[in-house]
């Protein structure tokens, strides 16, 4: 039988080595962003975050670097919330979320994952990575620093606009945490569908398992 994860020393070295390098890369993307996107390098400091109404103040006017014209450009954003600024204002609720889900994550990784699993590991550890490269943005500046702006200035076809009236295909702007995180969701995803169920769950298991005890 395939030893759990979690008593595999390879798979941890793999699901730890991925989340180092997904956090580092995380963090020093936003470094250089903020550092190099606008005219003058950003400092931000957690006590002129909380203190302020209005986050877009602390940030200097800026074009926009547009590294793929309607595909990618950089700008600066301070999102207060979660992914796509979901829960603005509800910092510490996310903070303690993002301990819980990480502390999840790794717990799915070592227990409900196989040995040879290897990508799903990765896919945990994407995961792990995201939520701690955002998680030290909360807790070191009060907000998350994001600045990747996917397929600017595409429309959504049909004249529909977003809730907040956008008509943008992709408003948001995010950063290599949250590409982290969806990347990793959906691995996982695409994992549970593809791993089979284990022995005694199938109709067929349950089947074979009847005809035994009644033969």
């Amino acid at each position: 039988m395939t030893r759990p994860a979690g008593q595999c020393p390879r798979a941890w070295t793999l699901f730890g080595s991925a989340t180092i390098v997904g956090l580092i890369a995380d963090l020093w993307s936003k470094y250089l962003a903020f550092r190099h996107i606008a005219d003058t390098p950003v400092v931000l400091r957690r006590e002129d975050v909380l203190t302020t109404q209005h986050l877009g103040n602390l940030l200097p006017p800026h074009d926009p670097v547009v590294v793929i014209p309607s595909v990618l450009e950089l700008t600066l954003v301070l999102n207060p919330g979660a992914v796509f600024g979901i829960g603005a204002g509800k910092r510490w609720f996310f903070v303690v979320f993002t301990v819980f889900a990480v502390g999840l994550a790794t717990w799915l990784f070592a227990r409900k994952t196989h040995a040879r699993d290897w990508w799903a590991h990765l896919a945990f550890a994407l995961v792990v990575a995201g939520g701690l490269g955002n998680l030290y943005d909360r807790v070191k500046y009060g907000c998350v620093r994001d600045f990747l702006h996917p397929l600017p200035g595409v429309p959504l076809p049909f004249g529909l606009r977003w809730p907040g009236g956008s008509t943008e295909l992709w408003p948001y702007v995010s950063n290599i945490a949250d590409a982290f995180l969806l990347i990793g969701i959906g691995l996982l995803l695409i994992y549970s569908w593809r791993t089979p169920p284990k022995p005694g769950t199938g109709a067929k298991d349950k089947a074979a398992a009847a005809s035994k005890t009644t033969g």
